[in-house]
């Protein structure tokens, strides 16, 4: 099903569908992060490993503020900064943050920590808020294919094995980059 709905599509998550929704930066697959039955449907229809984790993706900084406070002051402005001060075509970064207790085993994979990138895409920030919380956000993509550009591309990938909000990724196409918190390493440049 195809929405434009993102009271609609937040119902989705709730229910623990599938969602491929337009990011900052290209097309992403989401769902609860804490159901599992959703998490591994996700990774049926990507074919990925699930040792690999994934990105939550929220709304505002106060939906993963939880996740802030092993951080130094200093790193935690930097991060803050990166998601509030930058421009729609500069590209997104996600941080490899410590994972405290309420993050499932499942979102980080093989890692002590958890990806996390506040959106600043208005309509993954109103998916996130209408949701109420941060959500799976993966690229929209089976493993080894590029990531979707477009719900057309996303609906070749996928079909109507899961659910759609429509809507335009921002101005970036590249994938975020993601660096560790902690020691400043870039994993993904």
């Amino acid at each position: 099903m195809i929405t434009t709905s993102v009271t609609e599509a937040a119902e989705f998550l709730t229910q623990g569908k599938v969602l491929a929704y337009p990011t900052e930066t290209v097309w992403g697959l989401g769902c609860d992060p804490y159901n599992e039955q959703a998490f591994q449907a996700i990774l049926q229809l990507k074919q990925r490993p699930a040792e690999k984790g994934v990105i939550l993706l929220a709304g505002q900084i106060s939906q993963i503020e939880h996740l802030l406070t092993q951080v130094d002051d200093e790193i935690r402005l930097q991060i803050i900064n990166s998601w509030t001060q930058r421009t729609p075509a500069e590209r997104a970064t996600t941080w490899l943050l410590p994972a405290d207790d309420s993050i499932p085993q499942w979102i980080k994979g093989q890692h002590a920590g958890v990806a996390v990138r506040v959106s600043t895409h208005p309509l993954c920030t109103a998916l996130c808020n209408a949701f109420n919380g941060f959500i799976v956000s993966t690229s929209a993509n089976p493993s080894g294919m590029p990531p979707a550009q477009s719900l057309q591309q996303a609906r070749q990938y996928f079909g109507s094995r899961l659910n759609y909000l429509n809507g335009d990724p921002g101005m970036n196409h590249q994938s975020s980059k993601i660096i560790d918190a902690m020691t400043g390493k870039v994993i993904r440049a």
